[in-house]
């Protein structure tokens, strides 16, 4: 079975204090303080989380200098990086790999304003013309 890399939902409270975080690095106490507002988790369990983002890769941690305690961590994957990997393994755990049955079943299954499908059409254009690019010897991979 294939390793986990990508943050759990509880896993993914954590790391939103992180990227909205405008410092570097933060401590496990840094942490629990951010999110008590925003979640009833324990200190231990929020502990334990920013482990399983350490061995997910989603995390690194240095050790304080002054208290061999206390690790800094600091993000190692960002919140896109993370997105475009959960959105991957859904694909292919839902879909069969299939990326145009994944798309139609979600904006089959949306009530979108004309607004959002002007927005969508949009963004289908541009991933179309970065398709070309790749392909045509013109784009970063050519």
């Amino acid at each position: 079975m294939e390793k986990e890399t990508t943050p759990s939902q509880s896993e993914w409270l954590i790391m939103e204090v992180f990227w909205a975080n405008d410092t570097p690095s933060m401590t496990a106490k840094e942490v629990i303080s951010k999110i008590k507002d925003k979640s009833d988790m324990s200190p231990r369990m929020v502990r334990v989380l920013l482990n399983r983002l350490w061995q997910k890769g989603v995390l690194s941690y240095t050790v304080d200098e002054h208290d061999l305690r206390v690790y800094h961590y600091s993000v190692q994957k960002s919140k896109e990086e993370c997105q475009k990997e959960k959105s991957r393994k859904f694909v292919d755990s839902y879909f069969e790999g299939s990326r145009k049955n994944a798309m139609a079943a979600l904006l089959q299954s949306a009530d979108l304003t004309e607004e959002q499908f002007r927005e969508l059409e949009e963004i289908l254009e541009q991933c179309r013309e970065k398709e070309h690019q790749n392909h045509d010897g013109t784009g970063i991979l050519g």
